[in-house]
């Protein structure tokens, strides 16, 4: 009989394994309709997280609680959720119609409306992506929310600390803590967080908002008051999700009625058969790469273009923001902000009316009609394939459009460099599967060499959702064959679509020109980078533009 070897998984293996089984009971609790998240159903959720630990939520897998993943999380959910013992995700249901008043989060573009003192719904739009997020980090916070009970509960009938007691008279006030007073509940704050006192007077600055400089306290009363019911009374939080969201999902509803609008302009226009460029990128690098030069220097005066664009990033430079604007609404610019609920804007360029010796692109070589640029917002997720399968589809069944080019700036964590750098990849590979993408990128690292910035050319792995990554899987992906280079969320989405389009169904130029070019947004493998540790501020300003102009330059036949 052959002796068995002794094997051992490594810390990859059971990173992957957390992650896939973790989707695999999202997507059953979805198909049940509801669960709840501290209850028996939310086991495999709550020890996927705990076994995965990822870099985005810190600290989870300790007894102190996380604060900036905390925060990260609370920046991506509607304002009271820690409030609310029952949650709802339903799809666009017609609440924008009612006396409820949206609540988008600071960092998510999703519509949430609190229904009463206990419940709120969350609009999903976006995909099953969204669903993903969104559990993931209910499921964070729940975790957090019994580590503050475990610290604050003495006995099985709801007998408290005295600090937990203290914590609760302040976040009864309704006026703002006094100085004195604010530093007094810190430091209770500090014994039951498990966190020094330097630590949560950074945490609670961070927390506040303008009509809230105690939002902090309030967060940490609400998850520990309501954890310490579900221990104590049994009160368990629900999350339920609509029949009409169950019904819906899947089915491109949203972004068919995206794409038919933009196609809808375009012919209104005349414009639908005239050469189509689509590029993802942002609202405004596309628009400021070919006005602004020309615009700002007359305002202000700069010594390099870069510093336009830098000055152009600044919240109090809106005035600079609203003339480039006006000029490319002058000149054939159509922005559509989004009526669809796939919270995708978008931006229609007629290249044909633009003043092209008035920009820095007045090389523009143009072989047959003058080209149409779409720019589409970022997609999120599984949204990408949803929106962008849609945009390539006939027009009315019938009419073809002719795209020529298909472009993706996006943001993306890095693997190989820093914060800032550029990543040009030949191919994504789809986390959690085989399915792998490879194409010909019309970008290359050599179009970027004489530019004083690092360029890193490889694979990319498309991820089910960054705040899932961890050090250990990610380290295999950059250290294995694969070579990877980077993540994010989107890209083989998109050329999934992309190759459906011009392979298989033959709706667009089988020759179709690809681009893909990502500036790193985070280093998830480096403490302190990660997407938890705060945004680029400038730092992404150079790696943007220098991408959109590549892109454009290409478009414009400029050598």
């Amino acid at each position: 009989m052959k002796e068995i070897k002794n094997t051992y998984r490594t810390r990859a293996q059971i990173s992957s394994a957390a992650i896939e089984r973790m989707y695999i009971t999202m997507r059953h609790l979805f198909n049940r309709g509801f669960y709840k998240p501290m209850g028996v159903s939310g086991d495999t959720l709550r020890e996927g997280l705990l076994e995965l630990r990822p870099e985005i939520y810190g600290s989870i897998a300790e007894e102190k609680v996380e604060l900036n993943g905390l925060l990260y999380v609370i920046e991506r959910l509607p304002v009271g959720i820690e409030e609310c013992r029952y949650i709802n995700l339903t799809s666009d249901e017609g609440y924008s119609f009612s006396h409820f008043e949206a609540i988008v989060p600071p960092k998510r573009r999703r519509n949430c409306y609190r229904i009463d003192e206990e419940q709120m719904n969350i609009e999903i739009t976006r995909g099953r992506s969204d669903i993903y997020d969104v559990l993931t980090h209910l499921t964070f916070i729940f975790i957090e929310s019994h580590k503050i009970k475990d610290r604050v509960l003495i006995d099985e009938d709801g007998k408290v600390t005295r600090d937990w007691k203290k914590i609760e008279f302040s976040a009864q006030q309704k006026e703002p803590l006094e100085l004195e007073e604010k530093e007094v509940i810190i430091s209770r704050l500090s014994n039951v967080l498990g966190r020094s006192f330097l630590e949560v007077l950074s945490a609670y600055e961070k927390f506040e908002v303008p009509n809230n400089p105690d939002r902090f306290l309030d967060v940490i009363y609400w998850l520990g008051k309501l954890a310490i019911e579900e221990d104590v009374d049994n009160n368990k939080r629900t999350i339920t999700f609509s029949p009409l969201l169950r019904e819906r999902l899947g089915h491109h509803i949203y972004g068919e009625i995206w794409s038919d609008r933009i196609k809808g302009v375009l012919q209104d226009k005349g414009i639908l058969n005239r050469p189509i460029h689509i590029i993802s990128a942002n609202m405004h690098s596309v628009m400021n790469s070919i006005f602004a030069p020309s615009v700002i220097r007359k305002e202000i005066e700069v010594e390099s273009e870069l510093e336009i664009y830098e000055e152009l990033s600044k919240s109090e430079n809106s005035h600079l923001r609203n003339l480039v604007k006006e000029r490319a609404l002058s000149e054939g610019m159509v922005f559509l902000p989004d009526e669809s609920g796939t919270n995708i804007d978008v931006q229609i360029f007629d290249t044909a009316k633009i003043n092209f010796n008035n920009t820095n692109f007045a090389d523009v070589k143009v072989e047959e009609e003058f080209p149409v640029i779409i720019v589409m917002d970022y997609a999120f997720g599984e949204q990408a394939y949803e929106t962008i399968d849609e945009l390539l589809k006939p027009y009315q069944k019938n009419t073809l459009i002719n795209v020529k080019s298909v472009s993706v700036m996006g943001k993306a964590g890095i693997l190989a460099g820093q914060k800032g750098d550029i990543m040009i990849p030949f191919a994504h590979i789809n986390e959690g599967t085989g399915d792998n993408y490879p194409f010909e990128n019309e970008l290359t690292a050599d179009l970027f060499k004489d530019l004083d910035i690092p360029v890193y050319e490889g694979t990319m792995v498309t991820v089910l959702g960054t705040s899932l990554q961890n050090k250990d899987l990610l380290k295999f992906f950059h250290d294995s064959t694969w070579g990877v280079i980077g993540l994010e969320m989107e890209g083989a989405h998109y050329q999934k679509a992309v190759q459906s389009a011009s392979k298989i169904r033959k709706s667009i130029n089988p020759d179709v020109k690809v681009r893909y070019a990502y500036y790193a947004s985070d280093n998830p493998l480096e403490t302190g980078s990660t997407l938890a540790s705060g945004g680029l501020g400038t730092t992404g300003v150079k790696p943007t533009y220098l991408i959109t102009i590549k892109i454009l330059e290409q478009i414009f036949n400029i050598k």
